[in-house]
């Protein structure tokens, strides 16, 4: 029996969602199913704002950044009455399956969505934050990595040419996934994410030792440090004057914001909004509601939607413990 599923994207935007929205296409296209996308999130499911989706959606949509569906926050679905307009419009369209691509508070709205509706719900990470748990990662995680890492070179070469010290913020939400990661693959001297801050006082001792320890065998180099948004009191700012007042003053604070959530997706984004997309159209139909699709040690999974954010996803220890070893490196000696 022809089923009838729709699909929005919410929260922030992420590389890969409409390559995402690409494969539920072609796979219900496959599966004789009608699929129907709803814009701007929650709030084209309040508004029974929908379009049909077809394959003739899908032309030059792998490579594009952004997501054709559009995004917003939605505070009317936060509250009773807004759930049960989005259930009754569910109900109203006659829609069997809807897939949600978003984050932590995107499968929240869809969790409290199912106590007032009871067709089948499917959520798809998509968060450059990667601070979901039950997936090795999320939609639109790598493609950031580059990007932050890409900004962090660019960062470098002006740094060098003044031996100034940078800070550079990057997004993560509460996590330091993008931080890390950012900071190891572009040869960042430090990195401040919230997993292991302590205090300002301690941290601010650490990055000063490690850039007086520097300085004392390469001369006056530059430094950079990448923070992740949210750890630090007062942001860059308040890091920029700490570190002002132990006689450091070449500072310069660099904000990456959304710059790195647009762009065109790398091949791993790619490849893993594909294969969620197309796992989570088979899954349609079948006795398994409230489920997240993601992927662990390269298989499609499902985790119960709560199991998202009741579980806190660690960072990779091995990265960690790079990341460690090269922000101590040989200064620690001198």
């Amino acid at each position: 029996m022809s089923k009838r599923v729709a699909i929005l994207t919410s929260g922030g935007d992420a590389p890969g969602m409409n390559a995402c929205i690409r494969a539920t296409i072609i796979a219900c296209q496959k599966a004789d199913y009608t699929l129907l996308g709803y814009k701007h999130g929650y709030n084209g499911l309040l508004q029974q704002e929908y379009i049909s989706l077809s394959l003739d959606s899908t032309h030059n949509l792998l490579q594009q950044g952004g997501t054709i569906l559009h995004s917003a926050r939605c505070k009317e679905f936060k509250n009773q009455e807004g759930l049960i307009k989005a259930a009754n419009n569910l109900l109203q369209a006659e829609i069997d399956t809807l897939i949600v691509i978003g984050g932590d508070g995107s499968f929240r709205g869809a969790a409290k969505l199912s106590e007032y509706w009871g067709g089948q719900i499917i959520g798809i990470p998509g968060t450059i934050d990667n601070d979901i748990s039950g997936t090795d990662a999320t939609i639109g995680y790598y493609t950031a990595i580059d990007t932050a890492m890409s900004s962090i070179d660019k960062v470098r070469d002006t740094a060098d040419a003044f031996e100034r010290i940078f800070l550079v913020e990057v997004m993560g939400r509460n996590a330091g996934f993008l931080a890390l990661n950012a900071a190891l693959s572009s040869a960042a001297d430090y990195v401040v994410v919230p997993e292991f801050f302590v205090s300002e006082k301690d941290e601010i001792q650490k990055i000063v030792s490690q850039i007086k320890a520097q300085r004392s065998v390469k001369g006056p180099v530059s430094f950079i440090v990448v923070v992740a948004e949210n750890v630090w009191p007062n942001g860059l700012t308040g890091l920029t004057d700490a570190l002002q007042k132990h006689n450091i003053d070449d500072v310069r604070p660099v904000t990456l914001g959304h710059v790195q959530r647009g762009g065109s997706p790398v091949a791993q984004d790619r490849l893993l909004a594909t294969t969620l997309g197309e796992f989570a159209i088979s899954l349609v139909g079948k006795d398994i509601t409230n489920v997240m699709v993601g992927e662990v040690n390269q298989r499609p999974v499902t985790v119960p939607l709560s199991k998202t954010w009741e579980n806190t996803k660690p960072l990779n220890e091995a990265r960690v413990d790079a990341m460690r070893t090269l922000m101590n490196e040989r200064y620690d000696n001198t």
